[in-house]
């Protein structure tokens, strides 16, 4: 059975329930006959995937789709810098198009992205589905803790909200203090915004005496970071808000890609009905074996406007395949994201990722935030951890022992852990940034934007 209210996975225009409950084979069939058709209408106005794809003769509904170039970021940044502001990855003239949302920058340039009216119906369809396995609808009240600038975040979710009828909540420009009113005045049922800042409001809500546990809130959908997939960091915002943490994957460039089911089977799904998945080496570039590490690599199928084929998205995970019991046979990404290929760091032979520190010190009740500073280029890796207690913590630097003393169990390395003042470490809204990565020539590591790994 999929998820939802009482059969609300077969209600509204905006779903397709008969894809959803697809087995393997029917699903290969679908993604094949979405990708002939994407391509027939891509090929011959989009300039850069008619010069990427020029000399290659490849059949949609037969050929391998290895035989197809990969995509990457810095393709996409090239392109923009060569044909500002927008690049050539755009299948119709500009008059076409209706929604532009701009990336971080985090991972290089900042990159726009267009989308027309058809591609972000497709946009809002996805997140159709992505609320319908969480069982949101119309009896619910979404509160988005987010900016609504160019970023896309949750911009898909707030349209998507309306198309399965729940009442949309825009805490945007608002202080933490604000949102919070907002949120338990309108007896918001679902609230929408990063782990980090869950996390945040509830500390926030804890220290004005505001009890989040007893509030209608009964589900957190999270995206933006890994942190919904971590059992620790999931542990700590359920606790804290008395609901359930739903979590999501999705890349301004790519789209909303994935979303976990009721069944909490062990990862996020991919919605394969819009998208092919594929998992690689990253320094090989062949495809390794379900349920082995490597990298993501995905085509969307909907968004011809702006679309993408083969693209590497930089992200560490483990797919698996097989049905649900959700009554899905959509792949499973087991833990969501692992990590990102480029934040891996090597301490003593260990390989380390952002994700695996996260995990441990979130274990830590009394641990209200953290940041990590790897200093590379010297004959050893060094890492440094600030830990911030919570003002209720009788001994910091018997918590900062205790920290480092669980990542050397579980990482197998030695940190330099040091207690910071409460309060000391900065808080964030969107994407946090807690992982420092820098030279050891480099003087001030902590206030190198250049060098921050997510």
């Amino acid at each position: 059975m999929l998820d939802g209210r009482s059969g609300s996975a077969d209600r509204g225009p905006f779903f397709s329930p008969a894809e959803e409950r697809l087995d393997a084979g029917g699903l290969l069939a679908l993604q094949r006959r979405k990708l002939a058709d994407m391509l027939a209408e891509v090929l011959p106005g989009n300039v850069f995937y008619k010069t990427k794809f020029a000399g290659i003769g490849f059949d949609p509904l037969a050929d391998p789709l290895q035989a197809l170039p990969f995509t990457t970021r810095a393709d996409l940044e090239r392109d923009q810098l060569a044909h500002p502001p927008f690049g050539t990855n755009l299948t119709y003239p500009i008059e076409r198009y209706r929604r532009l949302h701009q990336t971080s920058g985090t991972g290089g340039h900042a990159m726009r992205w267009l989308d027309t009216a058809e591609s972000w119906a497709w946009f809002r369809k996805i997140w159709g589905i992505i609320f319908t396995s969480a069982g949101v609808g119309e009896e619910d009240r979404i509160l988005f803790a987010f900016s609504f600038g160019p970023f896309v975040g949750f911009w898909g979710a707030f349209e998507g909200a309306s198309a399965v009828g729940a009442l949309t909540l825009p805490a945007g420009g608002m202080p933490t203090a604000a949102r919070l009113r907002m949120c338990l005045e309108n007896q918001a049922t679902v609230v929408c915004c990063t782990p980090t800042y869950a996390l945040h409001m509830a500390e926030f809500a804890q220290r004005e005496g505001m009890n989040l546990a007893r509030s209608a809130v009964k589900t957190i959908v999270v995206a933006g970071e890994p942190g919904g997939s971590i059992p620790s960091t999931r542990a700590r915002i359920e606790a804290a808000w008395g609901a359930r943490v739903v979590d999501h994957t999705g890349m301004t460039e790519m789209g909303p890609v994935s979303f976990e089911c009721r069944e909490r089977s062990g990862g996020v799904h991919v919605v394969e009905s819009e998208f092919i998945a594929e998992v690689i080496d990253p320094a090989t570039g062949h495809g390794v074996p379900d349920g082995q590490i490597g990298e993501l690599v995905l085509s969307n199928l909907g968004r011809w406007g702006s679309p993408l084929i083969r693209y590497r998205t930089g992200d560490q995970v483990r797919l698996t395949r097989g049905a649900c019991a959700c009554g899905r046979s959509f792949a499973r990404l087991e833990g969501g994201i692992l990590g990102r290929v480029d934040e891996m760091f090597i301490v003593r032979g260990n390989n380390v990722f952002p994700t695996g520190i996260e995990a441990v010190l979130r274990g830590f009740d009394e641990v209200a935030e953290f940041r990590c500073t790897v200093v590379e280029g010297s004959a050893l890796t060094q890492v440094k951890m600030e830990v911030e207690p919570i003002p209720a913590c009788a001994d910091p630097a018997g918590l900062a022992r205790r920290a480092g003393e669980a990542l050397q169990e579980a990482l197998h390395f030695r940190a330099q852990v040091l207690p910071v003042a409460p309060g000391a470490l900065p808080r964030f809204e969107l994407k946090a940034r807690r992982f420092i990565r820098v030279k050891s020539s480099d003087t001030c590591p902590n206030n190198n934007p250049a060098a921050r790994l997510s």
